[in-house]
This record gives structure tokens, C-alpha cells and sequence, in this order.
């Protein structure tokens, strides 16, 4: 017999609400979607600069030595 499973999948609004979680004393961590580090041409262990643009918005962007 077999059975198919099914997933629960968030909507589409929903897709890339996040959680902020705490990572030591006094720093926190966001996990980004997929396919933004696709896009970006990003990988593990990359540096980026996260930077704050006006009152409530942060950029992050590749880093340049």
C-alpha cells in the first residue's frame, strides 16, 4: 500500500517571515531562504557586511577587501 506524504507549506506571504535566534551573549542570527544565496552567487562562509539604512531596515551585501 503505499502513501504519499505531504508537507505543510507555509503560503506564499508567509514564505519569508524568519525568527530571529539568539546564537551567545549578545548576538542573534537570521536563516536566510535558499534561493537569495542562489541568486547572490553566495556560499558558506562568505563574508558579507550587514549594515543599517534608515531607522528600521538592514542591508546585507558581499563584502569587498
Amino acid at each position: 500500500m503505499w502513501y504519499t506524504v505531504f508537507m505543510s507549506r507555509n503560503k506564499f506571504e508567509e514564505r519569508n517571515v524568519r525568527k530571529l535566534n539568539k546564537t551567545g551573549g549578545t548576538s542573534y542570527s537570521v536563516v536566510l531562504p535558499i534561493e537569495f544565496i542562489r541568486e547572490f552567487g553566495w556560499r558558506e562562509h562568505q563574508k558579507v557586511v550587514v549594515r543599517k539604512d534608515g531607522r528600521e531596515r538592514l542591508v546585507i551585501e558581499d563584502w569587498k577587501k
